[in-house]
């Protein structure tokens, strides 16, 4: 698999081909995971909260496991901040996948058992970030999330 150039600055990557197959280190789970279009992104989005927000990888995880009404669900990054609670969740989708309603939808659902401050939506070419009103129940748009303070 060739990657596809992404809507984000150029990183370096290890990768590694064992039986026709392309892996890519993830720096946060400290393993090969072949590379998909979606995990192409999501390798994209840690380097990007790392170097350009200023993130510590340190306080991510990956593919973060939780429960909505005894449903299973894996939010795909979940950033947290000082107290350990999450701040920024964000769900990636592969370059061919439109980001519609229903993602908007989905990552709201998940905040409802996550309850971070900020979204985060991409599929490596487009980008959406969001900050909660938890008031109004609702999202404003952002142009880019906060870094890291």
């Amino acid at each position: 698999m060739k990657p596809e150039t992404l809507n984000f600055p150029n990183y370096e990557f290890k990768f590694q081909r064992k039986e026709n197959l392309t892996y890519i280190w993830d720096e946060i789970r400290k393993k090969y995971l072949v590379l998909t279009p979606e995990e192409w992104v999501r390798q994209h989005v840690v380097q990007y909260l790392i170097h350009e927000k200023k993130y510590s990888p340190h306080w991510m995880a990956i593919e973060k496991q939780f429960t909505i009404n005894d449903i299973h669900k894996r939010a795909d990054i979940v950033v947290f901040n000082h107290q350990l609670h999450p701040y920024i969740i964000v769900e990636c989708k592969a370059p061919n996948v439109k980001i519609t309603q229903e993602t908007f939808d989905q990552i709201a659902r998940y905040n409802l058992a996550l309850d971070a401050k900020y979204l985060m939506i991409t599929n490596g070419l487009q980008h959406f970030y969001c900050q909660m009103n938890f008031e109004k129940k609702s999202y404003v748009f952002l142009t880019e999330l906060p870094e890291f303070h």
